[in-house]
């Protein structure tokens, strides 16, 4: 398989037609494996996976270090083409809490110095707040990011989870590389104004959520008893009538999937890529067979027929319940 690229935007860099998320591999889905975490990111960056996505709250600090890692035992040249992604911003406390948002320009010089040292590395490719912090103006966080791209301590402002108003504020300030929002099947809500948004100003979309956390990736199944720690048990979509719901929406996909010879996963990361070529998902895959799984989503043709039937399957807004609990959502624009 030789791995198609794509343009985070008019001003980003060239990256893999697949991101990997590396979320999964230190918080919030319950216990990974480590040495596996790191195989599967060795295996991405074989296959031509160039961008991979972290946080520096993820874990605490934790999947950053397993990036590094990863990059220091990875081969030089699959080390040099790798593409880091960093947000930024989320405050956590010693027991894993939540505690809003910090977007002051000293504050995102600071996250950044933490993430270099914690990733080995001398620069982060793309740059973005994982929130809008509600009481700094998006100008000064891009701002102070902006700076430290001209110390060359960052190579590109990206955003996350923001309307098309803050879009246009931040693309004002700073080139804006792209927007990094989850879309998906289920997750459609960029279509209406933020999508058109980042297309009129030139800004790529970096798709997180494409299988929404598992739940359309034809492995959820109605009876899975969840761990400790794993965010999809506070998650409106896998609760009760909601799951059932959802989980029938997944059924009628899988009808599709086995009419073209594929996997429920491989047709719904299609999908996203079908929507355009300034779209760039992030399959979040644990595993080494999750990925190749994710990987074999790129030999798959979508023809109109296809899409059609797709559509009236899981048409625009089928899904029941919110992406987030209603904190969560609290702190989105989108």
């Amino acid at each position: 398989m030789t791995m198609r690229t794509r343009s985070l935007g008019t001003t980003g860099p060239q990256v893999s037609a697949l991101g990997l998320g590396c979320m999964g591999m230190s918080a919030l889905y319950g216990e990974a494996d480590r040495a596996e975490s790191i195989a599967t990111l060795h295996a991405a960056l074989e296959a031509g996976v160039t961008l991979l996505d972290t946080g520096d709250f993820y874990g605490m600090g934790h999947n950053e270090m397993l990036i590094g890692e990863a990059l220091r035992s990875a081969p030089a040249a699959r080390r040099e083409q790798a593409l880091v992604s960093v947000k930024f911003g989320a405050l956590r406390g010693p027991d894993g809490s939540w505690l809003g948002y910090d977007g002051r320009p000293a504050a995102v010089k600071n996250f950044a110095a933490h993430s270099l040292q914690r990733l080995g590395v001398d620069h982060i490719d793309v740059y973005r707040i994982a929130r809008l912090d509600p009481d700094v103006p998006i100008e000064e966080t891009v701002g102070a990011t902006a700076e430290l791209v001209e110390q060359g301590y960052v190579r590109h402002i990206g955003l996350s989870e923001v309307g098309a108003d803050t879009i246009r504020r931040a693309a004002a300030t700073a080139p804006i590389s792209d927007l990094q929002i989850e879309y998906s099947l289920i997750s459609r809500g960029i279509e209406d104004e933020i999508l058109p948004t980042t297309r009129e100003l030139g800004i790529g979309i970096t798709a997180y959520g494409v299988l929404s956390r598992g739940l359309i990736s034809g492995h959820f199944t109605a009876d899975r008893q969840l761990g400790a720690g794993d965010f999809r048990a506070m998650s409106p979509r896998f609760q009760g009538d909601n799951l059932r719901h959802n989980l029938n929406l997944v059924e009628a996909l899988r009808k599709i999937a086995e009419q073209k010879g594929v996997s429920v996963a491989q047709i719904a990361i299609a999908w996203v890529l079908s929507r355009g070529e300034d779209i760039v998902p992030l399959v979040g895959s644990r595993r080494r067979d999750r990925l190749s799984e994710a990987l074999g989503a790129l030999e798959v043709t979508l023809e109109p027929a296809d899409l059609a039937a797709i559509e009236e399957a899981v048409p625009a807004g089928a899904a029941a319940g919110d992406r987030y609990p209603a904190a969560q959502m609290a702190h989105l624009e989108s």
